[in-house]
């Protein structure tokens, strides 16, 4: 296994990575198949489209977002959720304050360098 996270993750020490302004990412566990990523929003936060070649499925924790993917819109609140097919365009705006927690599947390994210490 060329990636793996520790076994268990305390969040509490662990520093937000940014990403853009108004969003951060804390990585929750991972090895080469999968990785989940806690990700916070500002309000008007944007996660800018973009595709890639991992299935994806996202969980709201809190917050409200207008999610886009491919040629659909919705907003989505906590509770909510959503999954997005490898290739298909897609991106998020945060309208309140909120949580998303992503898994990718496999392991999004161009986010490899914003994780310190990860095991090889």
């Amino acid at each position: 296994m060329k990636y793996q996270s520790d076994l268990f993750i305390e969040t509490a020490g662990m520093e937000w990575e940014t990403v853009a302004p108004g969003m951060k990412r804390k990585f929750m566990g991972y090895n080469d198949e999968i990785m989940m990523v806690q990700v916070s929003f500002d309000k008007d936060g944007v996660g800018a489209l973009h595709k890639h070649p991992h299935s994806q499925t996202t969980y709201v924790v809190s917050g409200k977002f207008e999610v886009t993917i491919g040629d659909e819109k919705k907003v989505l609140i906590g509770g909510d959720g959503f999954y997005i097919p490898p290739q298909i365009e897609h991106g998020a705006v945060c309208l309140e304050a909120g949580m998303l927690i992503d898994v990718f599947s496999p392991i999004r390994e161009d986010f490899m360098q914003g994780i310190s210490g990860y095991q090889k």
